[in-house]
């Protein structure tokens, strides 16, 4: 009997140590895959800060907070993808998608997830920065600087250029890992997400690049060269809220005598504001003089010539309406 204790004596030990080495590659492989997994949405130094401090389980597991969401979306892809077919999209689309994410992981945003030819990207969280929403913005500022870069270099190659638009929120949202048991991403959910795609979208109606909700307006701390471009219901909501374009990447070439134009612009949408759709229109088509291509006062010379048409009812706050998303 005591050859048998002595003889099992080591194998319990070497039990005993296989044991905590299993327990610890069992830790460093869920360590690994953390890092894997938040490495396809952020920088990767600031996963290993994440990680050192912990808070990884934390922020896959759910965290809500306030936070700046960038939706942008490629204009007339449908016509991209039959000019280039389908090879030619995808390479396109890679290499623009590199140019535009560098630009937001280089202000600490987080990249959420590829749409298509869409992106949804976040400014504060996992990690909140006092000046998120600035981030957003000069992001946004420097994902249009950095196209038309771009698009100088496919022009001179005899290649189509590329466009986009981009809308910006600030407001709470939910954060974190989210799907099923087989398909889980992480990502950001909530109003404020859904009101960026929303201005996103609207970009088109005002012939703008950037727009930006009253909210991240607000909560910006910088100045930007912004008209308000309207006080507007979007589909799917009761409250109007003030949408403004950002104009800061204009250069004289493509926007002459900018800040001229926006003096006026800003006191036309004042006077539509107030009702006095001559006095309106006499200021817009004064913007058209410096920039015939400004979509947008052209949107609001309709939009005077459809309200002398047919005057509002009771009193007028200047809210218009979204119909489509």
């Amino acid at each position: 009997k005591l050859s048998v204790n002595i003889s099992l004596m080591p194998l319990l030990g070497q039990k005993d140590e296989n044991l905590g080495t299993m327990i610890m590659i069992e830790d460093i492989s869920s360590e690994k895959r953390m890092k894997s997994t938040m490495s396809r949405y952020m920088d990767p130094e600031l996963v290993d800060q994440l990680m050192a401090a912990g808070d990884g389980d934390d922020i896959m597991g759910g965290k809500q907070s306030v936070g700046t969401v960038l939706f942008s979306d490629v204009r007339s892809f449908t016509t991209i993808t039959e000019q280039l077919g389908a090879q030619g999209t995808v390479k396109l689309l890679n290499d623009y998608f590199t140019i535009m994410v560098d630009c937001i992981t280089d202000e600490g945003g987080m990249l959420d997830k590829f749409i298509g030819d869409a992106m949804m990207c976040i400014f504060g969280t996992p990690v909140p920065h006092e000046d998120d929403p600035d981030r957003a913005v000069r992001a946004a500022i420097r994902m249009m600087t950095d196209l038309k870069v771009f698009n100088d270099k496919r022009s001179s190659e005899g290649k189509m250029p590329i466009d986009h638009g981009m809308g910006i929120n600030t407001d709470a949202i939910v954060s974190g890992n989210i799907g099923s048991p087989k398909r889980m991403d992480y990502t950001v959910i909530g109003d404020g997400v859904n009101l960026a795609a929303r201005i996103e979208s609207a970009c088109k109606q005002y012939g703008a690049h950037i727009l930006i909700s009253e909210y991240t307006h607000k909560a910006v701390k910088a100045t930007y060269r912004t008209r308000q471009v309207d006080y507007v219901i979007v589909k799917g909501k009761t409250e109007p809220v003030g949408v403004l374009e950002v104009l800061d990447f204009h250069d004289e070439t493509s926007y002459p005598n900018l800040v001229d134009a926006l003096g006026i612009f800003n006191d036309g949408y004042r006077s539509w504001n107030e009702g006095k759709w001559d006095q309106a229109i006499k200021l817009f088509k004064n913007v058209q003089k410096i920039n015939p291509h400004d979509k947008a006062a052209q949107l609001y010379l309709d939009r005077c010539d459809h309200m002398k048409k047919n005057p509002p009812k009771g009193d007028w706050d200047g809210v218009w309406v979204m119909t489509s998303k």
